[in-house]
Order: C-alpha cells, then sequence, then structure tokens
C-alpha cells in the first residue's frame, strides 16, 4: 500500500470529520475529533436503544457486538476472546493490575515516564499491599535504559513490569520492540499501555511480548470518550489471573461460596457497559484499519517533524521532547508566558491544546526544571495550513500583539 496519504484523501477524511470546519484541533492525544461513521454508529444504537429498550437492543445486536472483539483482535494481531471491552484506557489498566495477586514485598518495576494515574496506582499499591516500586533508569537520550531494565528484571524478579509506550508529556517513544526481546526471558507479567500508540502506531502482541496492553478509545482511534480495552494475553488466562472486582458477567456463581472465571478474556468485563461506544469503538478501529496505520504513522510524523521544525524557530520557546524516536506528542514552555494563558488565548482563535503540570509528570518536569507545558497533538486530518496558522498565533502571542 502507498505510504503516503494524497491530498485528495484528506480532504476526504476531513469532510468526514464535522469538527474539522469548526476548530484546529491540535489535541489529538487528550480526545480526537470523531468521524461521521463513529458518530452515526453511536447515535443509531442509542435511538434503537430508545425504540426497543437496552437490554432487547444489545440482544438483537449480538452478532453485531461481537464484531467489535474480531475488530479489535485484528488491531492488536490477536484472537477475538483475548480482547475485554472496557469503560476507559485507565479501566482496563486498573483491571490487569488488580489481576496480579500480589504479597508484601513483591516489586513492581516501571518507568519514570509512565502516567500519572499509573504512578498513582503503584503508590497505592504499596500502600496497602507492601509492595515495593522500582523504576528503570533512563538512557542519556532518553526512553528506557535496556541495560538496566534486563539488569533489574534479572536481579530483583519484579512481579510485574508496567511501560507506557508513548508517554504523555514527552513526546517520546518507548523501545517496546527492545523491551520485548528482554521480558520474554523472563517470568515477569508485563503490562503494556498503549493510550497514545494505539491508532498512531502499530502495534502487534506477538511481537510486543505482554501480557496486558491497555487502550484508549477516544485518542488517536478517534473513538468515543468513556470506552476502551484490554488485551490479555493466553498466558495470563491460563495463570487464572482475574480482576479485583470481578462480577456475574466474569464468572459463573456456580454454588453458595464458589465461583468459577469466565475461560476467556470475559472474565475482565463487567455485566454493565455502553454497547453505544463499544459500537463506535467497532467503528473507529475500522475506519483506522482502512486507511492503514503505515500510512497514519507516515503522516502524524510528517505534522509532527513539520511543527517541530516551526517551534525551534520561535525565539524563547523550549521544547520539552527528548528521545531517539518521538511521535506526534510536541510539548513546549515560553518563559514568561502561562501554559494556561497560551492555550486560553489560543482557544480565542478556535485552536485546541492542552496544558500539563508539574504534578502529571513529577519526575519528568521536575528533571526539565519546568512547572507547567503546552501539549499539542496532530493527527493526519490535520493540515499543514493549520500548523502554519497556530504558529503565527503563537508568536503574536509572544509578541504581546493578541
Amino acid at each position: 500500500m502507498e505510504q503516503k496519504l494524497s491530498i485528495e484523501e484528506i480532504t476526504r477524511l476531513r469532510q468526514d470529520t464535522p469538527g474539522s470546519s469548526n476548530v484546529i484541533h491540535l489535541n489529538n492525544a487528550g480526545a480526537s475529533l470523531m468521524p461521521w461513521p463513529v458518530i452515526n454508529a453511536i447515535q443509531e444504537h442509542i435511538k434503537l436503544e430508545g425504540d426497543i429498550g437496552g437490554y432487547e437492543a444489545s440482544d438483537l445486536k449480538e452478532k453485531e457486538i461481537q464484531g467489535f472483539y474480531h475488530a479489535a483482535g485484528k488491531l492488536l494481531n490477536t484472537k477475538p476472546g483475548n480482547i475485554a471491552f472496557t469503560a476507559n484506557a485507565t479501566d482496563a489498566y486498573t483491571r490487569a493490575l488488580s489481576s496480579v495477586p500480589f504479597k508484601k514485598g513483591d516489586i513492581i518495576l516501571t518507568s519514570n515516564d509512565d502516567y500519572i494515574s499509573n504512578q498513582i496506582n503503584f503508590l497505592s499499591f504499596a500502600k496497602r499491599f507492601g509492595t515495593v516500586i522500582r523504576r528503570v533508569k533512563n538512557a542519556p537520550e532518553g526512553g528506557l535504559d535496556l541495560d538496566d531494565l534486563e539488569k533489574q528484571l534479572k536481579d530483583l524478579s519484579p512481579r510485574i513490569l508496567s511501560i507506557i509506550h508513548i508517554p504523555t508529556n514527552s513526546g517520546l517513544v518507548q523501545p517496546v520492540e527492545e523491551i520485548a526481546s528482554i521480558v520474554k526471558k523472563y517470568e515477569t507479567l508485563y503490562l503494556l499501555d498503549a493510550c497514545q500508540s494505539a491508532g498512531q502506531k502499530e502495534l502487534d502482541v506477538e511481537k510486543l511480548h505482554c501480557d496486558f496492553l491497555s487502550v484508549a478509545s477516544r485518542k488517536f482511534l478517534r473513538g468515543p470518550r468513556g470506552a476502551g480495552f484490554l488485551y490479555i494475553s493466553d498466558k495470563a488466562l491460563d495463570l487464572g489471573l482475574e480482576p479485583l472486582f470481578i462480577d456475574m458477567r466474569g464468572a459463573e456463581w456456580v454454588e453458595k461460596d464458589t465461583y468459577i472465571p469466565r475461560k476467556d478474556a470475559t472474565r475482565f468485563e463487567y455485566w454493565e457497559f455502553a454497547h453505544a461506544l463499544l459500537f463506535g469503538t467497532k467503528v473507529s478501529i475500522d475506519y483506522c484499519l482502512n486507511i492503514g496505520l503505515d500510512r497514519i504513522w507516515n503522516r502524524v510524523q510528517f505534522l509532527a517533524d513539520y511543527t517541530r521544525k516551526k517551534l525551534h524557530e520561535i525565539n524563547g520557546l523550549r521544547l520539552l521532547d527528548e528521545g531517539p524516536e518521538v511521535c506526534g506528542l510536541i510539548t513546549f514552555t515560553i518563559p514568561g508566558l502561562e501554559a494556561e494563558i497560551i492555550k486560553e488565548e489560543l482557544l480565542k482563535k478556535k485552536i485546541n491544546v492542552v496544558t500539563t503540570y508539574r504534578n502529571f509528570a513529577v519526575i519528568d518536569f521536575d528533571k526539565k526544571g519546568v512547572q507547567s507545558a503546552i501539549r499539542i497533538s496532530a493527527h493526519y486530518f490535520n493540515l499543514e495550513s493549520e500548523i502554519d496558522f497556530f504558529i503565527e498565533q503563537l508568536e503574536l502571542l509572544i509578541s504581546h500583539k493578541i
């Protein structure tokens, strides 16, 4: 397949995206603009529930519901039975983490760049169960120090390794292929947070050798908020891992004091979830795969490179991204201008960006000596002319002309 999206294709994709005519959306790492097929799938099922009832609607659409698991399996190169639908990426992540039977002294090995909610989870487990947090050193150029990763896996035998593929705040892409080649040699469970990479970059769980992988629907997949999904490996299922708060969908109550967990990833699902959002997520996956992840990554990288070059030319602006490989997430500060003011002023020009703060990434921001920053993230439907207008408005803001 041709690697580049043509101008004609981008035009069609923008016509498919109603929000693109209202705003310059540079917050796709927060929540992207949904295309019409996703919007329609959600609205159609909501209407069906209103017409005939929620339970009746899901019964009527059972075959179509199963289509979600096939689509998600295709996205991640796994079987439908290894996929669980969840309420969001953090929900997926915590269901996975809660399935590990931690004991006092067990080690959670992670990175310095893991997401705020993940880091808080580790601290909560340490407080409640007496687990110990260890973090892999960063390499001088950014990203995990692979030698230190292997040393800690070998010396500490951690209960679980948790890595975020693309951190939310530094533009970094962790070397997950190299991590996979190391972690597969050890018994340590491996939880990979792919909330920012799904829909932006190809994900193949056979190559990633992870036991769990969590995904958000709303980001680069361009699905709805309030939805996500979790991959659970055959190894994790065969070990009998199950979420701490398993319910009637995840298990069968067979005797007064006995339940049996489901054999497949259904054991990580809850009885009640928004089927309309499941349909929206399914369509967003199909939409992504129809374009092609290699072509999406090519376009996102082109726009990110284009933007970074423009930002480099602005006097006083400081880019915070680091690592041997960077992605579509770009963070920067402008000394003397508060991030929130920048965001508000750009919003007046119908440009969507997002602020990020020290308490979102304490380790990373303390190392860089910053309290807040702006994050931008273009997607394949964004235009170079939109980037140019954003840069122009940023320069006017710096010169105090707006």
